[in-house]
């Protein structure tokens, strides 16, 4: 069992790792239309603090390391983390979520590197609509990143659909369909109202209604699969894929919440939707020892929150392509 707990007795085992805020694509719910100001080179966490930060944590129980960005991939030779990552004692895990336009060109890699798996955002499978969710996006690249990560043994592959109503709820039945006709692994999120006080209340597409609607397709029946997060899987019977759903907001996951979160400037937050956060970066440049990043990792733990204020209406200071989700 993890050495690692917060104040409510709740074991953290998961480092996600955001590398950068920079993306290519503008997806709708991720970032505002005009963008966001760019973190300078200098203010960005290298590779080798990173590493630091991750070593520590493993010392600490972290068992699983998921690297997010932004984009991961438009940062400059990811692999060379990865397998610094993979040289860890104690990480037993490490994947990546990505958008999938680059991963054509860098599964082979990344599996050479360490990576084990990778989940790929993919709200539409419309060529139109996938433009105008991700602002700039062509659908194409990310179905050809998708079958290059299976043949690349990145598996399974996993695929995250944000379910916003009047934009793609239209389409659960068709994401659902791949999973009996092929080895797909879908994941339904619900739409999460995150940053700015904006009211999105009529985005929100609940996890229950979106069972029932791919119900009507046959019985899901629960499968034991868990990928250490808080989906929960089902699959149709003798269906090749599985499906997920993740329901921060109608069903939250809080109290088996198992993670932390250390964002691309190096602060460690302990909650997606709380502004805590710990700075590690500033102590990391002024020469902290291994002994005190430790404590610092604790510190983030003992301030984790029992649970988030979705439903209240947050505002947060940053918005998801800053934080790595």
């Amino acid at each position: 069992m993890t050495r690692l707990s917060d104040s409510f007795q709740r074991p953290l085992n998961y480092l996600r790792i955001s590398v950068t805020d920079r993306c290519n694509l503008r997806c709708i719910y991720c970032m505002p239309p005009e963008g966001i100001p760019l973190m300078s080179h200098e203010d960005i966490l290298s590779y080798e603090e990173i590493c630091i930060v991750a070593r520590a944590a493993a010392e600490l129980g972290i068992v699983k390391v998921r690297l997010t960005g932004g984009e991961p991939l438009v940062r400059a030779k990811l692999t060379n983390l990865l397998a610094m990552l993979a040289r860890i004692p104690g990480i037993d895990d490490i994947s990546l979520t990505t958008n999938g336009v680059l991963l054509q060109r860098y599964a082979d890699e990344l599996r050479s590197a360490g990576l084990r798996r990778v989940n790929v955002s993919l709200d539409s499978l419309r060529s139109d609509r996938f433009h105008r969710i991700t602002r700039v996006g062509d659908l194409g690249d990310v179905l050809k990143g998708i079958e290059a990560a299976r043949q690349a043994g990145l598996n399974p592959v996993k695929t995250n659909t944000v379910v916003m109503r009047g934009t793609n709820d239209d389409e659960v039945l068709d994401f659902a369909r791949l999973t009996i006709e092929g080895e797909w692994h879908v994941r339904f999120i619900e739409y999460m109202p995150f940053s700015n006080g904006e009211k999105v209340d009529h985005l929100l597409v609940p996890v229950s209604e979106i069972k029932q609607r791919i119900e009507t397709l046959g019985e899901l029946e629960p499968t034991l699969e868990s990928g250490g997060g808080p989906a929960r899987y089902f699959r149709f019977p003798r269906a090749r894929g599985t499906i997920g759903f993740i329901s921060p907001v109608s069903e939250h996951f809080c109290r088996a919440c198992n993670r932390l979160r250390l964002t691309a400037d190096g602060k460690l937050r302990p909650c997606l939707f709380s502004d805590t956060e710990i700075d590690l970066r500033g102590p990391l440049r002024q020469g902290a020892t291994a002994d005190d990043i430790k404590r610092l990792i604790q510190e983030a733990a003992s301030r984790k929150p029992e649970g988030h204020k979705l439903r209240a209406g947050i505002t947060c200071e940053r918005f998801m392509v800053q934080i790595g989700g």
